[in-house]
């Protein structure tokens, strides 16, 4: 197994290899693929389909002296295998030493760590204005799927690309007419008329930008890449190079259904059964409930989701059901946050569904489109939980501190099925205003047991003294576990609050906590600058109660261990039961 990959040292030794040999050579690549995804799960169908390109682009191209940027970087599996990191995929033990996506820590043949779409145009115009202002020969090369772009900033990369770039710099369409789900919008029908005409329709979207066009049909064929490559590398200005692929190419089960293997679990090769146990009710299950539920039973709820349904595991089937209470943007953020103003304008209630990583990037829409122009917009954002997605590229620890302190947007933080269902109520019913709901991960939880009812008061689970716990979304579960070993190791009951929402305070429970209090505590699920516990903190600055903050520090984790990150920042139980004794002086 794995005779001729087992060869591969870096991109040097893929040059040395005959045609028979670069096609045994995507037979091993994919059997390492095998290996690590059936173990330890990642980007399936994405690595299955690009693998034959990779291989080409490394037998014509000279990395790192020609730079390559891979887009979202979620296909790059076979890049890393080809540049000296083959280990990460044959050797079980050394799985973890690879993340999912180009990481520039880890060779010098990756450029830019990247996990969000539509970046790499741009990126690449950078690098290539960068070569003729001093000089430089390299190639430079962007390999972007037909999914990517539909992202505004793929547009305007192809924009400065065809008119202000005046050298060599190849773009790869990797085209296999699937994005994360299936396509939206009218990019798509353009890139069907290339595919039926071999790439000779006379409407071309890439020529009209003023870029140089090559079509290869087959692109799984690495001959046909290539001839293509070679000839892209010598031509004097921009050119795209479209290739037709299959996603998820030898494997059966991802070339049948791309959608659910275009991410996984670790998996059992023949079945395709997921081989590790998962919970048996999942806020991601109650979110889906609650949407179907509201499109049957009213009649202005629109569902928008940036082309992630399954953040909240919306089937194909379920998208049908719904019909035009359903609507897909593609990959685009900021279409997504603009379009729902619009139709909240136009008498809609829409709900805006996706991870909040994504979410981040269309900031300006959501302030300057939603909120200045007092939009009803709801923004419903999973994995907020900081323990949820670990990669640098994708953590969710920094929707509080980004989304509560935008103006005139209610940022609610549910901590219990109850609160969910009740703050998606009072969000699309009864605000008049937008809203953001950060999902909970994690076990379902009962408490606190009632709903939102809007009157922005915090509630109070327990009653006590001395000490008052604020235990925000997520972490109310963790604030549950510090009260009552408060109450077992000290002998007095602290006072227990979840608070549900982190963009206003509550002045009143707050300042009756004076009465009775002497140190506050805030657990938020995020980092602390910016965050809710600094807004407590400010609250209480002028006053004789002590206010300790426990959350992530403002940084760029990247693949951690939630319990061994909550240990080394203080923020495990003994730890802060240990400042809890020191702070209030329980000797």
């Amino acid at each position: 197994m794995y005779d001729i990959l087992n060869k591969i040292n870096s991109p040097e030794d893929v040059k040395k290899l005959s045609v028979i040999e670069l096609k045994e050579l995507a037979r091993d690549i994919r059997e390492a693929l095998f290996n690590r995804l059936t173990k330890i799960g990642g980007h399936c169908a994405p690595n299955f389909g690009a693998v034959e390109a990779e291989i080409a682009m490394h037998y014509v191209f000279s990395s790192p002296k020609d730079k390559f940027v891979f887009d979202v970087s979620h296909q790059s599996y076979p890049h890393k295998m080809l540049t000296g990191r083959k280990a990460g995929y044959i050797d079980a033990s050394r799985f973890f030493e690879d993340s999912g996506y180009t990481n520039p820590e880890e060779s010098v043949h990756d450029l830019f760590n990247v996990g969000h779409t539509s970046t790499s145009i741009s990126l690449a115009t950078g690098l290539a204005k960068a070569r003729e202002i001093r000089g430089g020969t390299e190639k430079i090369v962007a390999f972007i799927g037909d999914g990517s772009l539909s992202g505004g900033e793929a547009l305007e990369g192809l924009n400065m690309a065809g008119s202000e770039i005046h050298s060599n710099l190849i773009i790869i369409v990797n085209d296999n007419q699937q994005s994360i789900s299936e396509t939206h919008g009218g990019i798509y029908r353009n890139l069907k008329e290339l595919r039926e005409s071999g790439g000779r329709a006379e409407n071309n979207m890439f020529t009209a930008w003023g870029l140089k066009y090559l079509y290869v049909p087959d692109g799984n064929d690495i001959v046909s890449l290539i001839d293509a490559f070679t000839e892209a590398k010598n031509a004097d200005r921009p050119i795209v190079v479209h290739i037709n692929t299959l996603k998820g190419k030898g494997f059966a089960l991802a070339e049948k259904n791309k959608e659910a293997w275009h991410w996984t679990l670790p998996f059992d090769r023949q079945t395709g059964e997921i081989t590790v146990p998962s919970a048996k009710t999942t806020y991601v299950q109650i979110a889906r409930e609650y949407i179907l539920n509201r499109a049957k039973t009213d009649e202005t709820f629109v569902a928008v989701t940036p082309n992630m349904p399954g953040s909240f595991s919306l089937s194909k089937a379920d998208r049908e059901s719904m019909g035009e209470k359903f609507v897909d943007v593609g990959i685009a953020e900021e279409q997504a946050a603009a379009m729902a103003a619009g139709l909240a304008k136009g008498g809609a209630k829409p709900l805006v569904f996706t991870n909040v990583t994504f979410m981040q990037r269309a900031y300006d829409q959501i302030s300057q489109d939603v909120c200045i122009n007092g939009a009803h917009v709801t923004f419903l954002l999973n994995c907020a939980a900081f323990d949820s997605l670990t990669d640098v590229t994708h953590l969710g620890i920094f929707g509080l501190s980004i989304f509560s302190n935008i103006p005139s947007l209610t940022v609610l933080t549910p901590a219990s099925k109850s609160e969910l269902a009740g703050m998606l109520d009072w969000a699309l019913d009864k605000n008049d205003g937008a809203s953001v709901i950060l999902m909970p991960g994690g076990e379902v939880t009962a408490r606190p047991q009632s709903g939102f009812d809007g009157s922005f008061r915090y509630k109070t689970e327990q009653k006590g003294e001395r000490l008052a716990i604020l235990a925000l979304g997520d972490f109310y579960k963790r604030g549950e576990e510090i009260a009552g070993r408060v109450k077992d190791k000290f002998g007095f009951t602290p006072t227990l609050i979840a608070p549900g929402f982190a963009s206003s305070l509550d002045e009143k429970t707050l300042n009756h906590l004076k009465n009775n209090h002497e140190l506050t505590i805030t657990l938020e699920d995020g980092v602390v600058d910016g965050g809710f516990g600094q807004k407590i903190a400010a609250f209480y600055g002028d006053s004789e109660m002590k206010v300790k903050n426990y959350g992530l520090k403002k940084k760029f984790y990247d693949r951690y261990s939630p319990e061994e990150l909550l240990r080394t920042l203080g923020m495990d139980t003994e730890s802060v039961l240990k400042d809890i004794q020191r702070l209030l002086r329980l000797d």
